[in-house]
């Protein structure tokens, strides 16, 4: 996994680099010889940056952006008939925590979660499932979710309402996540099936 620092692109090449012009500090390179290379160009738009904020600055980078991770995941919308595979961008953990999913498209408020950690019959999952689905779905009068219905023949005791999505973690310690496949649709049924 990339340092989360390396993430401004190289000048010349665009690859992902932590080296930065020590003079203006606003040209970013992934090696000397890049440096060297774009000095010619780089050379008339090169300021100093003492100069520019006073003779006082320490030189040092700029705070870097966090570096998204994108994994697929499962969407169960709610007006269609079939889930889809999507791609989701995670935000980068913190503290040892799961990536963050970014989900604010599928959802008008912040989701509620829960861990999956059984699949059909009870057997525990080698690689625990994420469900996010909005609280408020069914105090707003959301349809039911048709996917949902569609997955467990109508046979769910319990109605789910607007969007859901899931993910898949890369193992039991829940720090990581990997990509969810219709491999997991039996284990999501099988949660579907079992809510009371």
């Amino acid at each position: 996994m990339p340092h989360p620092s390396l993430n401004h692109p190289c000048a010349v090449c665009k690859r992902a680099t932590s080296l930065w012009c020590s003079r203006c500090q606003n040209a970013w390179y992934c090696s000397p010889d890049h440096m060297g290379s774009d000095w010619p160009q780089h050379r008339n738009h090169c300021h100093s940056a003492s100069a520019q904020y006073g003779s006082s600055m320490i030189a040092t980078p700029p705070p870097a952006e966090p570096e998204y991770i994108s994994v697929s995941a499962i969407l169960f919308l709610a007006e269609e008939d079939r889930p889809e595979i999507i791609t989701v961008r995670c935000r980068p953990p913190q503290h040892g925590v799961c990536p963050i999913p970014m989900l604010q498209t599928y959802f008008d408020s912040p989701p509620d979660n829960v861990v999956i950690t059984q699949g059909l019959n009870s057997e525990p999952l080698r690689f625990p499932l994420h469900a996010f689905y909005s609280p408020t779905s069914l105090s707003k009068a959301s349809p039911i979710n048709r996917s949902i219905y569609h997955i467990t023949s109508g046979a769910a005791s319990k109605p789910f309402f607007g969007n859901v999505v899931a993910l898949k973690y890369k193992g039991a310690r829940r720090q990581r996540n990997t990509d969810a496949s219709f491999n997991d649709l039996p284990a999501l049924s099988a949660y579907f099936l079992s809510c009371q």
